[in-house]
């Protein structure tokens, strides 16, 4: 079954508007744990909107006991400062992410040519020296899918905003296709495939049809929009059920 990581940034910028700590970012990873989820993903950008510095060691010392089973994923821009960071916890995962500091959120994948094909390359064999799956977030593109194996990437994670965008308008048929084109070439090439990006209860269930080499979706926004009313442990196990028994178990080894 294709795994859920559950993405705390939200819960970190609810928090962030206040002085007061609540909601405790520590306290929500270990609800996300015990109702099912199987990893926790942050993205911790330069202005700390959402997920601070700091919290980065912090979920990882509460993930202790239940690594590697239970994934810690670390998504961003790979400049120095995220890659330092990256290699102080050691993750089973980092998804390398093309967002410019002053981004609002992630909107493209690489293109991977010219200078990006470089950076990327580099990234991620620094990725992979410090044993961490190297993922490098792409469009619906086998192309793309394509030049992330070239630059030794270990998965691509497929950015999803795009078909969320056209299920809620009512043509998916198309951009569903895409994506699962790229799985498809994502699989041949020995690549994991996660998603991640404005999906929903509603648009999980055709694309995780359509990707039967599914490993992993990271999932933040919707997820804690639903817990606003579902409440948070009953979201967690909605998405949980979600994407469980219609993808194949992952072929990545439990270190």
């Amino acid at each position: 079954m294709a795994r859920l990581s559950v993405n705390l940034n939200k819960i970190a910028l609810l928090r962030n508007s206040r002085r007061t700590g609540v909601p405790d970012v520590l306290r929500f990873g270990r609800l996300a744990h015990d109702a099912g989820a199987q990893g926790l993903t942050v993205h911790p950008r330069p202005d700390e909107r959402h997920i601070r510095r700091s919290d980065v060691p912090a979920l990882a010392a509460l993930m202790a006991p239940w690594r590697p089973g239970f994934e810690f994923n670390i998504e961003g821009y790979p400049d120095e400062g995220f890659l330092r960071l990256v290699d102080s916890v050691r993750p089973e995962q980092c998804t390398l992410v093309p967002d410019a500091p002053d981004t609002f959120t992630s909107e493209e994948g690489w293109r991977l040519d010219g200078d990006q094909a470089g950076l990327v390359r580099s990234a991620v064999a620094r990725l992979k020296a410090q044993g961490c799956r190297a993922v490098v977030f792409v469009d619906p593109d086998a192309g793309a899918v394509e030049r992330a194996a070239a630059a030794g990437a270990d998965g691509i994670e497929i950015y999803t905003g795009g078909y969320g965008a056209a299920f809620a308008r009512g043509d998916h048929g198309a951009v569903l296709e895409r994506c699962a084109e790229a799985g498809r070439r994502a699989a041949e090439l020995g690549l994991v495939v996660n998603i991640g990006h404005d999906l929903n209860l509603d648009n999980l269930p055709p694309l995780v049809a359509a990707l039967p080499a599914l490993h992993e979706a990271s999932i933040g926004h919707e997820l804690t929009a639903d817990a606003l009313e579902m409440g948070w442990a009953a979201a967690v196990a909605a998405y949980r059920d979600a994407l469980a028994g219609r993808g194949t178990p992952s072929p990545w080894p439990v270190r």
